[in-house]
């Protein structure tokens, strides 16, 4: 028989297992920080992408409108210096009407290529979009044909 006045072993956590499950905890919330700072880096990136998207296309809507568009390059700056941007028109030829020697008259009207280049990022490597379109001009008037 056991008498009432006997020690009684304690129950709880020791301090081994205390420290345990704090760093256990730790690693948790650092892993689940690193995923949540990527997130964020990658829904910034898809915003400024989106914007150089919509820079490029609105600047490539603009091209030849009020003057003629001629064959030669520019660029410029947009948003305070944010997006870069430059634009390469030059005349496009179709392979397969050179190749068939057809003159030019035959060949249907003067092909552009314009070449837009939108440029971001926050130093280092930066971001680059890059659009392609086909315009028509006028045929050149003071050129003679092949």
């Amino acid at each position: 028989m056991r008498s009432s006045f006997a020690p009684r072993r304690q129950r709880g956590y020791t301090l081994i297992e205390v420290i345990v499950a704090f760093a256990l905890l730790a690693l948790g919330l650092s892993l689940l920080l690193g995923t949540l700072s990527g997130a964020a880096r990658q829904v910034r990136w898809s915003g400024d992408a989106g914007r150089a998207a919509l820079h490029a296309q609105s600047l490539l809507d603009q091209v030849g409108v009020g003057e003629p568009l001629q064959p030669g390059q520019s660029e410029g700056d947009i948003d305070g210096g944010r997006y870069h941007w430059a634009l390469s028109v030059s005349p496009w030829v179709d392979a397969s009407a050179a190749a068939s020697n057809q003159p030019r008259s035959l060949q249907g009207p003067r092909m552009l290529e314009l070449v837009m280049t939108m440029q971001w990022g926050d130093g280092g490597p930066r971001q680059r979009l890059q659009l392609r379109t086909l315009r028509a001009a006028p045929p050149d008037t003071g050129a003679s044909l092949p």
